[in-house]
């Protein structure tokens, strides 16, 4: 990876877990700027603003301007602006995708009947009113978009239901897919990193925990996929990947040392 120019780094099992820093972490961050490698840090999770993720990590000891961090609450505001401009939206969602979407120019609904776009995110207010609502908007025609595929989210104790757990119910009862997700694997993520790095894919690596999102990204798009082992993914698990990352290391903390 001595060539690679830049970054693309998951948050979540890949940097820190939960409020914890990944030991050496930031020092892996740090040697690879000073080598003149570019950085950008993208998350599928929408239940944050980017600022908070980049506060987040400037408290945990790695410098980030708002400018490089990506989350999926925010591509998901993005894509609607220019796909759906001024779309009312039903959010199954926390308060930070309800004010992306406030402030890229989409107004927020809970009438079946006037909802365009039902936006479906890692929800821990999840409810049954919340699935009837977008049940009733499908079938009058609203579209479904989510903003990430992942089941778990990882905490230090243990893993959270994510968004395909609210993405399988609604898809159940409206028997539709919901489509497009933007997060990881979606080349709509990847398009937001590129243009952080301001590189083509080629020159790039994506640095994550997950197979079936980081990896296959990064496969898909033609970057270098770096798996980590401190998040979802164990050492047990490597034999039955279903997606193959170019490389494995332990830890990111390595991570400094595989590219010199």
């Amino acid at each position: 990876m001595s060539r690679t120019r830049g970054f693309i780094f998951d948050l979540d099992g890949t940097l820190y877990v939960g409020e914890e820093l990944i030991p050496g972490a930031d020092e892996a961050v740090e040697r690879l700027r000073a080598a003149g490698k570019k950085v950008a840090f993208v998350s599928n999770k929408p239940i944050g603003t980017r600022q908070d993720y980049a506060e987040k990590l400037n408290r945990l000891g790695i410098p980030a301007s708002v400018d490089e961090v990506i989350n999926s609450a925010l591509v998901v505001a993005r894509y609607l602006q220019k796909h759906r401009p001024g779309a009312k939206c039903f959010p199954v969602a926390e308060q930070p995708v309800i004010k992306e979407l406030l402030e890229h120019g989409l107004s927020i609904s809970d009438d079946p009947e006037e909802i365009d776009v039902v936006v479906v995110a890692f929800d821990r207010t999840f409810d049954y009113g919340k699935l009837n609502v977008a049940y009733r908007a499908s079938l009058h025609g609203a579209e479904l978009i989510a903003t990430n595929p992942d089941r778990t989210c990882p905490m230090p104790d243990y893993d959270l239901p994510d968004a395909a757990c609210m993405i399988a119910a609604i898809e159940a009862c409206t028997r539709r897919r919901v489509e497009p997700i933007v997060g990881k694997p979606s080349a709509i993520m990847l398009r937001e990193g590129l243009d952080i790095l301001g590189l083509r894919a080629e020159h790039c690596a994506m640095v994550g925990d997950r197979p079936e999102t980081d990896m296959l990204m990064a496969q898909r798009a033609g970057l270098a996929g770096v798996l980590v082992l401190t998040g979802v993914t164990s050492a047990e698990d490597l034999d039955a990947l279903e997606v193959e990352p170019d490389y494995v290391i332990g830890s990111v903390a390595r991570l400094a040392e595989a590219c010199a």
